[in-house]
């Protein structure tokens, strides 16, 4: 299973700058732990700098990651902000068939609640879904009825 971790990054930051990235390292722990078949692409994992990135260096990482997020089985978008690069990524993973797994406060936000097949509220509930084993039935649910 391939998995795409998107999330917050710049969100509405008027200045370059990014949101604290913490919960990439605690979601890849959580996945390795229990989906350790699955492989996770985590875009910042390799792009640390992209703040700092001119624009046509910019520009080649962010369409090459959007095009990636049509060849992914889930895409786990962590937003409890508004995040314009997520959205995007979510749009193209939905209309290309993958599973969109939320965890966000913003339930009646249109992008994530037409976009998404499963919204967790917060990390606790993300995890007790996947604890429990209930995540994989849910995207293997998802999978199967696109």
């Amino acid at each position: 299973m391939r998995i795409f971790l998107a999330g917050i990054m710049q969100g509405s930051l008027a200045h370059a700058a990014v949101h604290d990235q913490d919960y990439r390292r605690y979601l890849k722990e959580l996945l390795a732990e229990y989906l350790p078949d699955a492989h996770v692409y985590d875009p910042l994992a390799d792009h640390a700098d992209s703040i700092a990135y001119d624009d046509a260096l910019g520009r080649e990482v962010f369409l090459r990651h959007n095009e990636m997020c049509r060849d992914v089985d889930v895409l786990l978008a962590f937003v409890p902000e508004a995040s314009m690069g997520t959205a995007v990524e979510m749009w193209e993973a939905y209309q290309n068939g993958a599973a969109v797994i939320a965890i966000s406060p913003l339930a009646v936000n249109w992008v994530i609640r037409f976009l998404s097949h499963v919204v967790y509220v917060d990390l606790d509930a993300f995890e007790a879904d996947l604890c429990s084993g209930r995540l994989a039935e849910r995207i293997a649910e998802i999978r199967e009825r696109r």
